[in-house]
C-alpha cells in the first residue's frame, strides 16, 4: 500500500511525498500502534520498575509528556528515513516494512505470555495457529534477503531489537499487553527502516 502510494506521488517534491506517506501509514493503522507506544512509554517511566504500577498506568487513556515525546521522536525518525528512501530511489523497501511490522505481533504472541485476563490480545493468543504463524514469520523475514547486504544488516538488527524488547517486557511486567505489542511494532519498524537507510550509505 505505502509502496504503491510512493509510486503515485513520484512527481511531488520529496518532502511532501514523505509527509503524505507517513500520514497515510499512520491512518491505515488507526493510530493504534502509536497509542500503544505512548501508553507504554508513559508506563515505563512512571512505573518506576513496579509491575502493577506499570500496568495501571498503561490502562490510563490520557497521554503524558513522555508518551508525547516518544511519538514525536518515532515520527521524526520515520519521516527522515522515508525522505532518504525516496531521495535515493529505494522505495521498493516500503513493500517489506508493513509486512515485517505485522510479523512483530506474530512473534510476540507465539513466544510471550499475555498478562491481562481479557482483551483482544488474549483472544489472539488463544486462537493463533502456531505452525502457520511461524511459517509466515520466517518467510517474511527471509524476504529481506532480496536486498542483499543491506537487507541482511536490517534483518539482524530487526531480530536483535525484537528479542531485546521482548526481554524488557518480560522483565518488567512478566509478558506482553496490547500496548506493548503496539510499541514493539512501532519501534521495530523504525529500527528497521533506519538500519536499512544507514546501511545503504556504509555498505
Amino acid at each position: 500500500m505505502i509502496f504503491g502510494l510512493s509510486i503515485l506521488l513520484v512527481k511531488l517534491p520529496i518532502i511532501l511525498a514523505a509527509t503524505i506517506i507517513l500520514v497515510i501509514w499512520i491512518w491505515l493503522t488507526g493510530g493504534l500502534h502509536l497509542d500503544g507506544l505512548a501508553d507504554t512509554a508513559d508506563a515505563w517511566v512512571g512505573g518506576f520498575g513496579d509491575r502493577e504500577r506499570t500496568l495501571k498506568i498503561m490502562k490510563d487513556p490520557s497521554c503524558g509528556p513522555i508518551g508525547v515525546l516518544s511519538l514525536v521522536i518515532v515520527c521524526l525518525l520515520k519521516f527522515s528515513a522515508l525522505y532518504v528512501l525516496l531521495q535515493q530511489q529505494l522505495s521498493a523497501f516500503l513493500i517489506l516494512i508493513p509486512m515485517l511490522g505485522r510479523s512483530v505481533p506474530l512473534f510476540l504472541f507465539l513466544t510471550t505470555r499475555y498478562v491481562r485476563e481479557n482483551g483482544l490480545g488474549r483472544s489472539i493468543t488463544d486462537s493463533i495457529p502456531k505452525t502457520l504463524a511461524w511459517m509466515v514469520f520466517v518467510i517474511t523475514l527471509a524476504l529481506l534477503c532480496a536486498f542483499k547486504w543491506m537487507g541482511l544488516v536490517a534483518l539482524i538488527n530487526f531480530l536483535l531489537l525484537l528479542v531485546y524488547l521482548r526481554f524488557l517486557f518480560i522483565k518488567r511486567i512478566g509478558g506482553i499487553t496490547g500496548d506493548t505489542v503496539g510499541a514493539a511494532i512501532e519501534l521495530s519498524e523504525t529500527g528497521l527502516i533506519l538500519t536499512f537507510v544507514i546501511a545503504f550509505f556504509y555498505i
